[in-house]
C-alpha cells in the first residue's frame, strides 16, 4: 500500500524549539466516520492485551479510540506483583495496577469498534515472524525453536519526556479545518496524525503527549537546537491591491505546501507498505502497515483507517530506531530464505559468520544454538 493523503491539504508550519507542526487541513471532512477517545490512566501503569489464550501485549496504554461509522474503562482490579512476597494471611501483595484489555479491537455495538491506538501498530512489529524458523535446522536455538521469539520487547518514549512537546501542543494555534499533524523534531519527521474531521481533531490533540516516540525522536528534540523557521516572501512590484496580495501570500502557501510534500514528508509518503487488515468497519478498513525495512534510512511502522478507495480517513505513524529498523530487516531476510542461514547471507553477499555476528548485534543473540554463536 500506499499513503493516500488525498484530501489532506499541508499548512503553514509552527516551529518550537527543535519541533515543528505542520497541519494537515481538509476542506470537508471524512463523512462517515468519527473517532472518540476513552481515557484508562494517564499515570503510567501496565496494561494488557489478550491477544490469544497464550500470548499477550503488554504496554503503558492511557486510552484507546473509538471508531463510529454511521466509551467504557479497563478492568482496574487486577495488578503486577513487585516480584515474590511472603505475606500473612491479612497481607497484601505490593504491586503495580493493572488494565485488561480483550484484542486490539473490539466490537461495542452494530457500527462502532474501540482499538488501541499505535499499540495495534506496534504489536504488528513485535510479531513479525514470532514463532521462528518452521524446520528445525542445527543453527537456531532449542529455545527459539519451541517458543519462537517470545518475549519481544521494543522501548519507546511517552510524549511527556520529548522535550518540548507539550508545550508546544500547548501554544500551537489549531488551524480552521485542521485535521492531523506531521510532526518534526531536528526536521526529520517523527510522526503523522490525521482524523476525519476537525472536532475529532480538537479532542485528540492533547493526546499526543501520551503517543509514543522512537529514540531518534526522544534524542533529536533534546540535543538538537531549534529549527528555522520558513518565512514566505512577496515581492513589492505588481503587488497594488488586496486581490494580489491575496493571490501571493496564497501561491506562497501552495509552493511551500508542495515542498513539504515532495522533500520533507517524502520518507512517508514516497514507499510501498506491506498492509495487515485488523478490521472492517462499514465501508472502512483499519490495517496496520510496515515498511520494507531498510537500515540507514527512515523507516516508519503505523496503522491507518482507509476508504474504498485507498484514501486516509485516520493515520498514526511511529518511527522506528535503527536497532529496530536492523531487527525487523533480519527478520524479514531470515523468514524470506527459509531461516537457513547460509541462503539468507548469500543473499545479501556475506558469510554465514558475519551474518552471526549480524544476529548478535541485534540483540538477537538467544537465537543462536550455544555452539554456533562464536
Amino acid at each position: 500500500m500506499r499513503i493516500d493523503l488525498t484530501g489532506l491539504q499541508s499548512g503553514p508550519s509552527q516551529t518550537w524549539g527543535a519541533l515543528r507542526l505542520v497541519p494537515l487541513l481538509r476542506d470537508r471532512p471524512v463523512e462517515g466516520l468519527r473517532l472518540h477517545r476513552i481515557a484508562y490512566s494517564e499515570e503510567p501503569r501496565w496494561s494488557e492485551v489478550k491477544l490469544t489464550s497464550k500470548i499477550s501485549y503488554y504496554s503503558y496504554i492511557p486510552h484507546g479510540f473509538v471508531a463510529d461509522w454511521n466509551r467504557e474503562s479497563g478492568d482496574s482490579s487486577q495488578s503486577a506483583a513487585f516480584g515474590t512476597q511472603l505475606l500473612d494471611q491479612r497481607g497484601s501483595v505490593r504491586g503495580m495496577p493493572m488494565q485488561v484489555h480483550r484484542r486490539m479491537t473490539q466490537k461495542l455495538g452494530k457500527q462502532r469498534a474501540r482499538f488501541l491506538p499505535l499499540h495495534f501498530a506496534i504489536e504488528g512489529y513485535l510479531s513479525l515472524h514470532f514463532g521462528g524458523p518452521d524446520i528445525a535446522w542445527r543453527e537456531w536455538s532449542d529455545r527459539l525453536l519451541r517458543r519462537g521469539l517470545s518475549p519481544r520487547v521494543e522501548a519507546s518514549y511517552r510524549g511527556t519526556v520529548v522535550a518540548g512537546l507539550e508545550d508546544a501542543l500547548k501554544v500551537f494555534e489549531i488551524h480552521e479545518g485542521q485535521c492531523g499533524v506531521l510532526l518534526y523534531t531536528a526536521d526529520t519527521l517523527a510522526a503523522a496524525f490525521a482524523v476525519p474531521h476537525p472536532e475529532d481533531y480538537r479532542e485528540l490533540h492533547p493526546t499526543l503527549v501520551l503517543d509514543h516516540f522512537g529514540e531518534l525522536v526522544y534524542q533529536y528534540a533534546l540535543m538538537t537546537l531549534a529549527v528555522d523557521e520558513f518565512r514566505a516572501y512577496i515581492a513589492d512590484e505588481g503587488i497594488d491591491s488586496l486581490a494580489r496580495l491575496r493571490t501571493a501570500a496564497e501561491a506562497q502557501n501552495a509552493q511551500w505546501a508542495e515542498f513539504h510534500d515532495r522533500v520533507m514528508a517524502n520518507a512517508l509518503l514516497d514507499h510501498d507498505y506491506t498492509a495487515e487488515r485488523g478490521y472492517q468497519m462499514g465501508e472502512f478498513d483499519l490495517v496496520r502497515f510496515r515498511p520494507r525495512f531498510k537500515p540507514g534510512e527512515e523507516n516508519h511502522i503505523g496503522e491507518a483507517i482507509t476508504d474504498q478507495t485507498g484514501a486516509i480517513a485516520y493515520l498514526k505513524t511511529f518511527r522506528l530506531s535503527e536497532a529496530q529498523i536492523r531487527r525487523g530487516y533480519l527478520l524479514e531476510l531470515l523468514a524470506s530464505h527459509g531461516w537457513r542461514l547460509s541462503a539468507a547471507a548469500e543473499a545479501i553477499g556475506t558469510t554465514a559468520e558475519d551474518l552471526r555476528g549480524r544476529i548478535r548485534a541485534a540483540g538477537f543473540e538467544m537465537m543462536l544454538r550455544q555452539k554456533e554463536k562464536r
